[in-house]
């Protein structure tokens, strides 16, 4: 348990580097090197007093040590020119492990002000190591503040969600466990815990002294980020990982560790690629450019013969009709898938309100069993929105409980037939199959008159995912003309030479305002375009939703109840994704017969000439009749 000094001494180092150092994971970084700066030096100190010799700062890196840097009397730019040369000079060191010397790689002082150093090092100064798991989460903590990773597409991951993921796969000490894009190693140390709680308390069976010393030894990562690389290896050092395995990999387009396979696959990846897509070598099964098929397709092919699997998805897996979505859904659902959990919208905030799901692939189970299951889990025990406050409401437990039982009865080769469950319900692979296009969304397998009213009584957020995560704006030096279209909170803006999304999207001003002079409130774009961090991002999640039909319900809308702010109204993606589906309208949409207003076709026909729409041709194609 983090106790309350330690957080405040953290907490006190942020705030110190905060006006030089902006960036969050550059603020980090310089807390990590100065603990492990620090922490050398204790063990050289610790060392001596049990009549030993100091090795870390020893010989000509004796002028470096800590006590050394700190006496009284020496200059503020003295501290400042010794502390950079020091850190600059550690790589070089013949005295630290390896591991120190991988940490200290690249490392530099990003700012030249010796009173923010002198501050920031007498707070670093209070700190004490006993190597203890105190430690470990005192540096948890610090990883808490990372966020968003937005360049890469990364989210650092709630714990809680980490530990579901683990219970749900259940590694066992002779396991190897493998997180290809590892960021600050969460889930490795999770499974690591996990494992040894497993042979723990009353009644377990302990680890022996070679299982303990080996069980490390089982864990791998890789990250192309070497900033990351370098806080996973401080963050497994610190949890009892005296030689950790983390390499910095381009797992997708790299194959020097191609042929090395896991026992359990645990991961986060990134949900964006780059413009212009990956380049991948030729050894994926599914052929794609988008990184979170190719890395979904990477760890489905490196499980071992009993491997399983969690993986966190974005919904585009879940549903894209593209051909290397449907591709690797097939491939998923035939060899490997087990189970879905459907995530709420807003699990990673205030980081991102990016819609995600679960893939549970388990290789032995999957090549044998004819049916997936479909959880929904509505609330993850904190609430929605970007505060992340814990509420009492927690699908989690529950989730976990019933996939036991699924995953139990599946190994036991009991009979599990196509049955609803507290959280979902259990699908033949024969339905998900049938059309071709291998959809995940578990809500297209219920009943139809369940799907009938679920479409009618849910919140924006439910029907279409919220891209915002991906958009970004241009800087001026950076914003050159070109052929693409550049939007903003009041519509075009400009067009540039280059492009962030590239197919059909519905947009929606973040302040809820009309677009340009006209009364639209949302308008469909297609193509390559450019979207800047004012206007929200939307794509259907189901073929249920037609874009222009989704379109003209918002312009029909009243989104005033909704938007927040009188100096500066803004439609947050909070408050956008609540909004009820229909949304209450300033006016019905009438039919219309002489012009179309966006509506389908059919609805318009069948509606009758200048009427109100009836209830029933509201709700979108396919739906008004009844069909499913």
């Amino acid at each position: 348990m983090l106790d309350t000094d330690t957080k405040r001494r953290i907490d006190t180092a942020r705030d110190i580097l905060v006006g030089k150092v902006p960036d969050p994971k550059s603020q980090v970084e310089q807390i990590t090197i100065a603990l492990i700066y620090k922490f050398m030096d204790d063990m050289d100190a610790e060392a001596e007093e049990w009549g030993g010799r100091r090795t870390f700062f020893a010989g000509e890196f004796e002028r470096y040590g800590w006590p050394k840097l700190m006496r009284a009397g020496l200059g503020g730019h003295d501290t400042l020119n010794l502390y950079a040369e020091a850190i600059a000079k550690m790589p070089e060191n013949p005295g630290i492990p390896l591991l120190f010397r991988e940490i200290f790689k690249n490392a530099y002082l990003p700012y030249r002000d010796p009173e923010t150093l002198r501050a920031f090092l007498k707070t670093i100064d209070e700190f004490t190591y006993d190597h203890s798991e105190r430690l470990g989460d005192a540096f948890e903590y610090l990883l808490s503040v990372l966020g968003s990773q937005g360049d890469a597409g990364q989210f650092r991951t709630p714990r809680h969600i980490i530990d579901f993921m683990v219970e749900v796969v259940d590694p066992k000490k002779d396991e190897t466990v493998l997180d290809p894009a590892c960021g600050t190693a969460g889930f490795l140390i999770s499974a690591y815990k996990h494992i040894r709680n497993a042979h723990s308390g009353e009644g377990a069976v302990p680890l022996t002294p070679d299982e303990n010393g080996a069980l490390a030894r089982n864990f791998t990562g890789y990250d192309i980020s070497p900033d990351m690389v370098r806080i996973s290896l401080v963050n497994l050092y610190l949890h009892g990982f005296v030689d950790p395995h983390i390499h910095e990999y381009d797992t997708l387009t790299s194959q020097e560790r191609w042929n090395e396979v896991a026992d359990i696959i645990l991961a986060n990846p990134p949900f964006m690629s780059p413009k212009g897509g990956i380049r991948p070598h030729d050894r994926f099964s599914v052929q794609s450019k988008r990184s979170e098929v190719l890395f979904v397709d990477y760890m489905a092919e490196h499980l071992t013969a009993r491997g399983r699997a969690a993986i966190i998805v974005p919904e585009g897996i879940i549903f894209q009709s593209q051909g290397a979505y449907r591709q690797l859904r097939k491939m998923l659902v035939e060899e490997y898938l087990v189970a879905v959990v459907s995530l709420p919208a807003g699990v990673f905030n205030p980081y991102s309100g990016v819609k995600t799901s679960i893939l549970v692939l388990d290789k032995a189970l999957a090549r044998r069993a004819d049916t997936i299951a479909f959880l929904k889990v509505e609330n993850d025990g904190f609430g929605l929105g970007a505060p992340r406050r814990e509420i009492e409401k927690n699908d989690l437990p529950t989730a976990a409980a019933e996939l036991a039982e699924y995953l139990h009865r599946l190994r036991e080769g009991e009979p599990v037939k196509e049955t609803p469950t507290t959280l979902g319900h259990v699908v033949e692979k024969s339905r998900v199959a049938a059309n071709g296009d291998y959809n995940l969304s578990g809500e297209r397998y219920r009943d139809g008159s369940t799907r009938h009213s679920a479409y009618n009584h849910v919140a924006l957020g439910d029907i279409v995912e919220v891209l915002d995560y991906l958009r970004r704006p241009i800087t001026r030096s950076d914003r050159k003309a070109g052929p693409f279209p550049y939007y903003g909170a009041s519509g075009l803006l400009d067009h540039v030479d280059g492009y962030l999304f590239d197919e059909p999207l519905v947009l929606v001003g973040e302040d809820g305002a009309k677009w340009g002079s006209g009364d639209r409130t949302a308008f469909a774009v297609e193509g390559k375009v450019w979207v800047n961090n004012h206007a929200h991002v939307l794509r259907p999640i189901s073929e249920l939703v037609v874009s222009r039909y989704l379109i003209e319900i918002l312009n029909e809308a009243d989104l005033s109840p909704y938007i927040t702010g009188v100096t500066v109204p803004k439609l947050n993606q909070e408050k956008l994704r609540g909004i009820p589906h229909p949304p209450p309208a300033a006016r019905r949409p009438a039919c219309d017969c002489s012009g179309d207003r966006g509506l389908p076709e059919g609805n318009r026909r069948r509606a009758g000439c200048g009427g109100e729409l009836p209830p029933a041709h509201r709700r979108g194609p396919g739906v008004a009749d009844g069909a499913a």
